[in-house]
């Protein structure tokens, strides 16, 4: 019996982690080299181009353990350890902003000018403005209040509409939201939206992707809206496949020559067509959203350009601190954003609750790393992925070895190698299960309980 092992989840880093981790550098005259641990002992070794391991040098610090256990990290979209430079900004923060950033002494002023630099350092990543960034507890947060605030939006535009001219705008009135999204989408995105259809406040269409590009098609999104529509999400990019929703070059370029037609941008313009349309016949506006977790730190990302209304950003997916924050094209003003908290008043009453200033901090501290080195970043993981590709295909063949990301004209992320082995009754958790070096997953991390695929 023919089995396939999936591998999904293969993704490495832009630069070396803390000491327990360890990463594949690019290939250089002699190969790769690489950390290994002994224990609490370190010994570079040098990967050569037959596969051979030679060890370099060694340090010692004195541990106490004896068992010899390799580990590579290389599930780096799963999360990210966080930079040398990220925890030194969120403990200098610790001891010199403790201070609550509402208050007027030097500590609580001290806070809230890391927080402000914070703001800005994310809005010049994203291609915003600070005021169009707002700091919340992760990406799980960020993306479900996009969810409530459409919802809301929808409900609101309903009320004020109820006079409103159309035939359209009767066949909406008193109707459930209707929410378009894809069904690659993380948990944090399809999991409301169906827990809002069971409980029969939404409606929801869930758009496969292509079996030719991988890709959401932006047609099919747009022959899903219905007078009911009140929100689109669709990721930047996919955690498993690594494939780019939105087009990017695979080869390095400036970052002036990035395309500025691409699915998702081609998506906001038409829906924004759409919605000049719809608010001349009473019919509810569409937002549009899109899930950046796993594209920042890994590729350009322009809010401007993509067009969308929101944006979630997720830290520990770019070195930075378990800490999140979403992107709003003029919050409250241009687009719609209601709390689902409600408190003190911080984060301009949209999201309340005292600020966790260390770790905005160092939030703020993986945004600056990026903007300063984002290119750097991605051509070393590209070097490294596609080195790791050709090692895999030489070790397995290309008869039992499948690159399950490589569709036709479409392009991936620069980190991430999701494969397959054919042989004799494989499966992925077994065969990583007894990969002792290797650090690995055959799916996103928040479905690591759920049975193998």
């Amino acid at each position: 019996m023919t089995g396939v092992a999936r591998a999904s989840g293969l993704t490495c880093g832009s630069f070396c982690p803390p000491l327990r981790l360890a990463r594949i550098r690019p290939p250089s005259v002699g190969g790769a080299d690489f950390c290994r641990m002994e224990g609490d002992q370190v010994e570079k070794m040098m990967l050569t181009k037959d596969g051979r391991k030679t060890a370099v040098d060694k340090e010692c610090d004195g541990g106490e353990y004896k068992s010899v256990e390799s580990k590579v990290y290389m599930d780096y979209n799963a999360t990210t350890p966080m930079a040398p430079e990220v925890i030194q900004t969120v403990t200098k923060a610790m001891h010199e902003a403790w201070g609550n950033p509402s208050s007027s002494y030097t500590a609580g002023r001290k806070a809230k000018e890391i927080i402000n630099e914070a703001r800005e350092s994310l809005a010049r990543m994203v291609v915003g403005r600070p005021q169009d960034i707002i700091f919340t507890s992760g990406g799980t947060e960020a993306n479900n209040l996009v969810i409530h605030t459409a919802l809301r939006h929808f409900r609101e535009s309903q009320v004020l509409g109820q006079d409103g001219p159309g035939e359209d705008h009767k066949r909406a009135a008193g109707t459930t939201p209707h929410f378009i999204t894809s069904n690659v989408e993380h948990d944090s995105v399809r999991l409301p939206l169906e827990h809002l259809v069971k409980e029969h406040m939404a409606e929801a269409t869930f758009v496969p992707v292509s079996k030719i590009t991988g890709q959401v098609e932006v047609d099919d999104v747009i022959a899903a809206i219905c007078p009911t529509t009140c929100l689109v999400s669709i990721m930047l990019a996919n955690n498993e496949t690594g494939v780019i929703m939105c087009e990017e070059f695979e080869t390095p370029v400036t970052w002036d020559s990035v395309l500025s037609f691409q699915p998702i941008s081609e998506l906001s313009q038409r829906i924004q067509i759409l919605n000049q349309n719809r608010i001349a016949s009473g019919l509810p506006r569409i937002l549009m959203h899109t899930d950046a977790a796993q594209m920042i730190g890994k590729g350009r990302v322009d809010g401007q350009d993509l067009g969308v209304d929101y944006l979630t950003i997720v830290g520990h997916k770019f070195y930075a601190p378990r800490i999140g924050a979403l992107y709003v094209r003029g919050p409250g003003v241009t687009t719609p954003l209601h709390p689902m908290l409600f408190g003190g008043g911080q984060e301009w009453n949209f999201r309340p609750g005292t600020e966790n200033t260390p770790m905005i901090a160092g939030l703020g501290k993986a945004a600056e790393l990026v903007n300063k080195n984002c290119e750097e970043y991605e051509a070393h993981m590209r070097e490294v992925r596609d080195y790791l590709e050709e090692r895999l295909e030489a070790s397995f063949g290309k008869q039992r070895l499948h690159l399950n990301s490589q569709f036709p004209g479409t392009k991936r992320l620069c980190n991430t190698c999701n494969f397959s082995v054919w042989g004799p009754g494989l499966q992925g958790r077994m065969v990583l299960s007894h990969c002792k070096t290797l650090l690995a997953s055959v799916g996103a991390a928040c479905h690591s309980e759920k049975d193998d695929q």
